[in-house]
């Protein structure tokens, strides 16, 4: 769970960008989508502090339906019995055309949908990021981590 929290212009407002890095290592990630999701209130007051994990989830169709399932939002302490479960699955909010599109190229290829980021927009409503992937081989991940590594030394050299 890697969160980025930074006051806006207005000082009481702050920016909620929470990325899943593992999705980028595990799959190669084709086209992106951003959709709304239905949360309850104590959720979206979890979100805000930031205590979200996208490591496990991912999405899967329910008839015409898109879901997430295993994204764990934290319990918000302050919500007492009226608490969410943190691991339900929760719908997504897209047009029927990108629905249509997703399921299509789910159907043919052997792709899967992963959660890449969550954020909050400017109008204050709980986005999330999701991506067409398809599964990376073992070589390829070695080669992310050649990347990487690479990358790595080569700012490690610029800087002395």
């Amino acid at each position: 769970m890697a969160k980025e929290k930074s006051a806006t212009k207005s000082g009481n407002q702050q920016i909620i960008n929470i990325k899943n890095k593992k999705a980028s290592f595990e799959y190669q990630l084709l086209e992106k989508y951003v959709a709304g999701i239905i949360l309850t209130g104590s959720e979206i007051k979890s979100i805000r502090d930031g205590k979200v994990s996208l490591q496990e989830a991912y999405c899967d169709f329910r008839g015409s339906e898109l879901f997430v399932r295993q994204m764990n939002i934290a319990m918000y302490k302050q919500a007492s019995y009226l608490n969410h479960e943190p691991t339900r699955e929760r719908k997504l909010l897209l047009n029927k055309k990108e629905l249509k599109k997703i399921k299509k190229k789910l159907d043919e290829k052997g792709l899967t949908i992963v959660p890449v980021r969550m954020f909050i927009n400017d109008r204050g409503l709980a986005k999330i990021e999701i991506a067409l992937g398809k599964g990376k081989k073992l070589y390829d991940k070695r080669q992310s981590i050649k990347d990487k590594d690479q990358k790595r030394d080569i700012d490690r050299n610029q800087i002395r």
